[in-house]
């Protein structure tokens, strides 16, 4: 059967990253696995329109994943897809998940996925095959008869039937075992189109550059996070399986750069271990990877850092999130600030680079409490500092609070995009305008210390990279002209 998986287009405000989607090499590579012809279609990177794409490939079934700042989008690559073929559409993400009624009610979705997409694509795609056997011109509107009731048993899914009632079926169980699951599908993408990791960072080949994930989902459940898509309950694959997707990634794909894309790849710290003496002994340590979003502070130990560092590991990042005692309680991130003192300590004893992540803006605070973070963001002196203003995404409890107790400054999911300089709600004496104003103080006066001048021109890769370094920071900070081409690029279509 033919299968289109589609990342639609997710311009961000600033030249950030720009790399391979990791679900949608998994979906790709189920697909292929069960014998499909895929055709994997990520806007980003595209010159061709959508629309020609679907004329072309006349697909069976067409995925399309969304996050939140992406809906819009997606939705209009849907209308796209639609205007050429029928041909069922199938939405996941993050942000479906959490509000999988909004999509599944719109004309050009038929089914919108909660949470894990592996397992319910393919039984989607079977559903679909069968019909086809049946009836060859097999559409959408066929999958969604009430009379045939093709979707009825399928677990995980929100749709309308063409009576328009809507449906919401009981939850699908995660995936039992990911060691089942094969290897991302890393030939169905354009590598030479991506960039690397952390482009400001480092001076890699894009096409080189890969990803991998160890776990999914996380046990601890932070006010501002939204854990939606994943299960609560924190899955690991065995060592031995990790180990096996990395001595491919090196030796058949020619990695020279690997990202660990865990929420919390240290949750067992001896299975990180097991992990980090694989890669030593099978001589992988050559090619540095980096923990991109980080691993959990309390379960950073020196003799686990050091095993990692032993290993290859060249980055990790901590989320810190603020300097205020009282903040840090009050996200219920199940953390102190010596904890969080102690782990950059251990990083940096063992020759580990780090990265903060900070939030500035967060429920409750004030002038003061973001003057904490500033001040212990330059106390634990990673080599990034990674400052964000506080998102209340959907789904998260944040949200919630924000929404009973604030003032959300945002008219439609467009302005959550990343990097845009602006503050997303305000709340008792915290206005926008103090947000924006500690977020530009924050960053300034990280970087501009004489000892993080000096640090940053001492780097290698920074001379590589300055054009471009020192277009991001001036992006990061005066983002508004950009905006306005952003909203053009966005609302152009597909």
């Amino acid at each position: 059967m033919r299968v289109m998986i589609v990342n639609p287009r997710f311009r961000l405000p600033i030249d950030t990253r720009t790399t391979p989607h990791l679900g949608l090499a998994y979906l790709a590579a189920v697909s292929e696995q069960r014998g499909d012809e895929v055709l994997l279609f990520d806007a980003d990177v595209e010159h061709e329109p959508i629309a020609d794409v679907v004329r072309r490939f006349d697909p069976e079934i067409v995925g399309i994943t969304a996050n939140t700042p992406q809906v819009k989008s997606a939705w209009r690559t849907a209308q796209a897809i639609k205007s050429v073929k029928d041909v069922p559409v199938i939405f996941g993400g993050p942000h479906v998940s959490v509000l999988p009624a909004e999509s599944a009610q719109r004309p050009e979705v038929d089914v919108a996925v909660r949470g894990e997409g592996e397992e319910l694509w393919i039984k989607l795609c079977v559903i679909v095959e069968n019909g086809l056997k049946n009836k060859p011109d097999f559409t959408a509107q066929d999958l969604l008869d009430p009379q045939a009731a093709h979707l009825d048993r399928l677990l995980g899914i929100s749709y309308l039937t063409a009576d328009g009632r809507e449906h919401h079926n009981p939850d699908h169980p995660p995936i039992a075992d990911l060691d089942t699951l094969p290897f991302p599908a890393y030939h169905f993408f354009k590598m030479d189109r991506y960039t690397n990791l952390q482009p400001a960072t480092d001076a890699i080949d894009g096409a080189k550059s890969f990803s991998i994930m160890t776990s999914r989902g996380c046990p601890y459940r932070c006010t501002f996070c939204s854990q939606s898509i994943m299960p609560i309950k924190w899955l690991a694959r065995s060592p031995e399986s990790v180990l096996a997707e990395w001595r491919h990634l090196v030796h058949n794909l020619g990695a020279q750069e690997i990202g660990v894309l865990d929420d919390s790849a240290n949750i067992q710290v001896k299975r990180l271990e097991q992990i980090a003496d694989l890669i030593t002994e099978d001589n992988l340590n050559h090619v540095p990877w980096i923990f991109v979003n980080g691993i959990r502070a309390n379960l950073a130990g020196k003799e686990l850092l050091g095993k990692l560092k032993k290993a290859g590991l060249k980055r990790t990042a901590f989320g810190v999130e603020t300097g205020d005692p009282d903040i840090l309680m009050s996200i219920d991130k199940k953390i102190d600030h010596d904890t969080i003192r102690q782990a950059f300590k251990n990083a940096k004893a063992v020759g580990l680079e780090t990265i903060g992540f900070f939030i500035i803006g967060l429920p409750g605070e004030t002038e003061e409490s973001m003057e904490r973070t500033i001040k212990f963001a330059c106390e634990v002196d990673p080599l990034i500092a990674n400052f964000s203003m506080m998102t209340p995404y959907p789904g998260t409890i944040v949200y919630e609070i924000v929404k009973k107790q604030g003032r959300l400054l945002l008219e439609d999911w467009e302005d959550y995009i990343f990097f845009d300089g602006r503050a997303r709600y305000e709340m008792g004496d915290m206005t926008a305008e103090l947000v924006e104003r500690k977020w530009k103080e924050a960053y300034r006066r990280f970087y501009l210390r004489p000892h993080r001048i000096l640090m940053t021109l001492a780097r290698k890769d920074f001379w590589i990279n300055w054009r471009r370094t020192f277009k991001v920071a001036f992006k990061t900070i005066f983002p508004q002209k950009e905006k306005t081409k952003l909203r053009k690029t966005l609302e152009a279509g597909v």
